[in-house]
């Protein structure tokens, strides 16, 4: 073993090892020492044994890797909590005008977004799916339904955040959450909806064929959708097709889209950025050229 002269280079009293074991050591293999020992010769010479010349047993992990994946599984869970309530839970009366309560909320947790940014309001936003949630499991019929809609609104948005505070991974697991529930809405906007966020997470991976591919999928049932998602889909196809070179269907997408804004006159709470924004298919096309 090389960087260790004696137990006195240690610098703990406490700490001793034996002359048979140091002779050990410094042979040809050393073998590996115990998992306090470790953590003495890290402590002492900042080095892990596998650097000092120990031969390394099979399967071993650094001890700060266990450490990183703890910290990496307390993260997920965190982000996770809020969308996977355990249940069965205690049925409830769920008022119908719950929905509308949700639905006005959005817009302001839309509109604080732009002041505040995304880590001061996850918790909330994601607090509020989770309550979503747990009354969808005793609403029924159209109160269900619009339930169901306005979650995959709520968990769209959290998905969004996490993607904004650049945690691709909480990002990726609620766009998953959000496709979900809007397959059980069967609500074809927010079915083509969802898609276009995974095509944004793909987007920010740089993965422009993927992005190509949400995007196309969405716009195979145009005609069912109304002009705000047709317009969410084409831009971020835009994006895909700036991400492979195809600068001209950049363009031809972007014209597309822009041909549609005077036609955007729904009142879903969500995705109304294109109107909200001035210059909203410039800042894409312009973000587009930097892709």
């Amino acid at each position: 073993m090389q960087g260790v002269g004696d137990n006195t280079s240690l610098d703990d009293r406490q700490f001793t090892v034996s002359a048979r074991t140091w002779r050990r050591w410094e042979g040809e293999r050393p073998g590996w020492p115990s998992e306090d020992t470790e953590v003495v010769l890290h402590d002492a010479l900042g080095r892990w044994p596998e650097d000092l010349g120990f031969t390394t047993p099979p399967g071993w992990i650094r001890p700060e890797h266990h450490e990183e994946e703890q910290v990496n599984r307390r993260t997920f869970t965190s982000i996770t909590a809020a969308a996977l309530a355990m249940g069965p839970m205690a049925p409830q009366h769920v008022d119908p005008a719950l929905v509308d309560y949700f639905q006005q909320q959005l817009e302001g947790h839309y509109r604080a977004d732009m002041f505040l940014g995304p880590y001061d309001l996850i918790g909330t936003v994601s607090a509020q799916y989770q309550l979503i949630d747990k009354l969808v499991r005793s609403a029924k019929g159209e109160t269900r339904r619009g339930l169901l809609r306005a979650g995959a609104a709520y968990s769209a948005l959290v998905g969004w955040l996490y993607q904004d505070a650049g945690d691709m991974d909480g990002a990726a697991f609620w766009r998953g959450v959000t496709q979900e529930i809007t397959a059980r809405s069967r609500d074809p906007h927010l079915i083509g909806y969802s898609l276009v966020n995974q095509a944004q997470v793909r987007t920010d991976l740089g993965d422009g064929r993927a992005v190509v591919e949400l995007c196309e999928a969405v716009l195979d049932d145009a005609d069912r959708l109304v002009p705000k998602v047709r317009i969410m889909a084409m831009q971020q196809q835009a994006h895909g097709a700036s991400l492979t070179g195809e600068r001209r269907s950049v363009d031809h997408l972007l014209d597309q889209a822009d041909r549609l804004l005077s036609s955007v006159d729904d009142d879903l709470p969500w995705g109304n950025a294109c109107r909200r924004t001035p210059g909203y298919l410039e800042v894409q096309r312009a973000t587009c050229s930097g892709d």
